[in-house]
């Protein structure tokens, strides 16, 4: 991507590529992960009130197959909307907010029009995608149930994350935050009037979620029409800029593959565990929101770093890029052995939190042994990619993860499993691509940034 252009200034300092590097990421982070933490809490509670309140079964319906494909639709799309970001963010550091406000306009015209396709095919392909995943049939009605809600509602999900990418690219992690928690509130309160006081049971679940996120999306897009400056969105000038449209591709679809690639090997992982029954799946969806805890702390480094090293890109400090990624770098990786620990020593009660089912919590704690103490590995993966893809670079970082992390996860099952096939198997394929990508990323990354040698 070629480098933005310098010839609007603005007066106001801009701390991410002035200020004290540590505090600034600190000050960045912490809005996103607890952002981050209320969107997980509340896809959490999801699964506490059914597993809970409903059975093992509608835990294993919304966790399950289900939970698989909504995180493929959005994470493929919070991928792309990381083109909108990096795009933003380089233009709001070079202070050229003309080019800002098309890159809002461009985005929002783009989620709304992906959301209706995605509406579309979500109706008419989930039960065929889910009867590819060998779902158990006591578990596809009301998988299929929740889906269908779920795709209705797919617009109000694309617009909070493109309203939220945008202002974090401009530096702004507070406000997502405050949305978040009003969204996370109100979808407990949800969860609980229609599964506990109408019995709604999943089809509660999943209309409380659409209801939330309609809310969250609501305001951040008032928030950006009240804003100042490039981000000031106007919704009668919502329309497509070729130019930007290019850019903010080039950049969000092949992140947007690569998350995608994360999913399909996740689904094809589901696949295999669905083969175990129901005890081991309603297991991996217990574990898989303890997990959530995890990877909501490692992409919040993630985006901190992508947001930091993309307006310092735009400024031209190159100095202030390395020494940035790694200070995060020793962020992340003191908070996963940390989160690791606690797995670890904690994990049968973190599990029962979800399921009373004692051969669901003894799998659970299989699941966790294997995983947990290996989460450091996955350090360099997601700082080293997120600080390229600040910069433009995308397509190599992208062929690292889909080869290293998803392929290579994939072949494992394919090939592994059936020579030994236990659940543990499965479960030990993560740290070793965890570790082969990571030292493939590190290789690549030290690589690239012989460029910026001698340059400030």
């Amino acid at each position: 991507m070629s480098k933005v252009r310098k010839d609007i200034t603005i007066s106001s300092q801009n701390q991410i590529t002035e200020g004290v590097i540590w505090q600034q990421l600190l000050i960045f982070f912490f809005p996103i992960v607890l952002g981050t933490f209320f969107q997980q809490l509340y896809n959490t509670v999801d699964t506490v009130i059914v597993g809970r309140f409903v059975g093992k079964e509608a835990l294993a319906s919304v966790g399950g197959s289900a939970g698989q494909l909504v995180n493929l639709v959005v994470g493929f799309f919070t991928g792309l909307t990381s083109g909108a970001a990096v795009v933003v963010s380089q233009f709001w550091g070079a202070r050229d907010h003309a080019r800002v406000k098309e890159g809002v306009h461009t985005a929002y015209a783009f989620s709304i029009t992906a959301s209706l396709a995605i509406t579309a095919l979500g109706i008419l392909l989930t039960p065929m995608l889910l009867r590819w995943m060998h779902t158990p049939q006591e578990l596809m009605a009301d998988s299929v149930l929740y889906l269908r809600i779920y795709y209705v509602g797919i617009l109000f999900v694309f617009i909070f994350n493109t309203g939220s990418s945008i202002l974090r690219a401009a530096g702004d992690s507070r406000r997502p935050l405050y949305y978040l928690a009003v969204c996370c509130i109100l979808n407990i309160a949800l969860d609980i009037f229609f599964v506990l006081v109408c019995k709604m049971g999943v089809a509660g679940v999943s209309i409380a979620t659409v209801l939330s996120q309609a809310v969250s999306a609501f305001l951040v897009t008032r928030a950006l029409m009240r804003a100042r400056d490039g981000l000031h969105l106007q919704l009668r000038g919502i329309r497509f800029a070729k130019r930007i449209l290019r850019s903010q591709l080039y950049i969000g679809v092949p992140t947007g593959l690569q998350s995608a690639m994360y999913s399909i090997s996740n689904i094809i992982i589901q696949t295999a565990i669905n083969r175990f029954g129901t005890d081991s799946m309603a297991a991996w969806a217990a574990f898989w929101k303890l997990d959530a805890v995890f990877w909501m702390i490692s992409s919040a480094f993630g985006i901190s770093i992508t947001t930091f090293v993309g307006q310092n890109y735009g400024a031209s400090k190159y100095a202030r890029i390395k020494k940035s990624v790694y200070i995060c770098a020793g962020m992340q990786s003191a908070a996963t052995v940390l989160i690791s620990a606690v797995f670890v020593l904690f994990k049968a009660p973190l599990l029962s939190i979800f399921t009373v089912d004692r051969q669901v919590i003894e799998i659970g704690c299989l699941m966790i042994a294997i995983l947990a103490p290996f989460y450091v590995f996955f350090t360099p993966v997601e700082i080293l990619s997120g600080a390229l893809r600040g910069i433009g670079d995308v397509l190599i970082p992208t062929a690292i993860t889909i080869c290293g992390v998803c392929l290579l996860r994939i072949g494992w099952v394919l090939v592994a499993l059936p020579m030994r096939p236990e659940i543990s198997t499965i479960m030990a394929g993560y740290p070793v691509t965890w570790l082969l990508s990571g030292t493939a990323f590190l290789i690549y990354y030290a690589c690239r940034m012989r460029r910026f040698n001698g340059n400030n």
